[in-house]
């Protein structure tokens, strides 16, 4: 798939077929991850992959927009290490730049994916640290539910020239 073409047409997907996700696939989405920019190069993330269905369901009760997690195959936690990035602002684009690379990826192979925010949301970032048995450095910054797709969504164009500026505002 051309980038263009992958940037213009990945959706959010929610819904999930049955089927699992291969571990050749896992490693191609978590090298997207890694290929990210980030500032100074310090790469500051980290990948937590559940497949438990156990912990699936446990995330899906602390966190109010991640109830596909009952039927996705993985979810994917990307967390940012503060001894690597002390700036949490640049932390926390690392990450997210990381996020959509890996988002990119997943529609790439055909699969489906969204992102849930965790950072800032205490309670949030609380649960998932408690859950993932976290060090103290570690920022959970968003996770990717991932699965086979059990729905189609149309590109829609986001496109809206009235947002660029020139020279000024």
């Amino acid at each position: 798939m051309d980038v263009m073409e992958a940037i213009l047409t990945r959706r959010s997907i929610r819904k999930y077929a049955p089927g699992k996700i291969s571990e050749e696939q896992l490693m191609t989405i978590i090298k997207a991850g890694c290929h990210a920019p980030s500032a100074h190069n310090r790469q500051p993330w980290h990948f937590v992959v559940i497949r438990n269905r156990e912990k699936l369901k446990k995330i899906a009760e602390f966190h109010t927009y991640a109830k596909m997690l009952h039927d996705a195959d993985t979810c994917i936690v990307v967390c940012g290490d503060k001894e690597r990035q002390p700036q949490t602002g640049f932390l926390i684009e690392d990450c997210s730049a990381a996020i959509q690379n890996m988002l990119l990826a997943v529609h790439g192979m055909g699969l489906g994916a969204v992102w849930c925010g965790l950072y800032p949301v205490i309670h949030l970032t609380r649960g998932m640290k408690q859950l993932l048995s976290l060090p103290e450095t570690i920022i959970p910054v968003g996770m990717i539910s991932i699965g086979h797709k059990g729905e189609e969504k149309a590109a829609a164009d986001r496109f809206d020239k009235s947002k660029i500026h020139y020279e000024e505002w």
